[in-house]
């Protein structure tokens, strides 16, 4: 499925992506081992049981990928020029392993591009919440989108 063009999104929309996705020990391990984050708390479950969390916690840049990667399906692919920035980053709750997450995402700025005529730029919040309804994440993401065919 496409993504919206920049002249699809109104201020306010929401959107809750599907599919959601249950993390596995091996997305955290060959995540955390890709990106060289040797933390224990992510790979040693014996230290991680020490811990206040008395388990593995789940690589919280993984959180955020996986956020990003759930949500451009109903938000850019196909549609996007660039990511401008991620912002405002937060990880009130950890995830663990076996947590399903789903992305949702409202659109809380919409602007035209200034250098870019045409163009447009979309603010997003994206929120990943746990299956006990939690927030295991939530960002800002700044993108710059094409407009629709239709619009030129």
């Amino acid at each position: 499925m496409p993504g919206r063009y920049f002249d699809q999104w109104q201020l306010g929309d929401k959107i809750t992506h599907q599919p959601s996705r249950t993390v596995t020990e091996t997305d955290n391990l060959m995540f955390s081992a890709m990106t060289h984050n040797m933390q224990p708390l992510h790979l040693d479950a014996e230290y991680a049981k020490a811990s206040e969390f008395g388990q593995i916690l789940v690589n919280s840049t993984f959180t955020f990928s996986l956020a990003v990667g759930l949500s451009i399906a109903d938000t850019t692919v196909g549609t996007l020029v660039a990511n401008l920035g991620f912002d405002k980053v937060v990880t009130p709750k950890p995830t663990f392993i076996g947590d399903t997450l789903t992305c949702h995402t409202e659109v809380l700025e919409k602007r035209e591009s200034k250098s870019r005529p045409g163009q447009g730029i979309v603010v997003f919040q994206h929120t990943l919440t746990n299956q006990r309804g939690e927030t295991a994440l939530s960002m800002t993401r700044t993108v710059l989108l094409k407009p629709s065919p239709a619009a030129i």
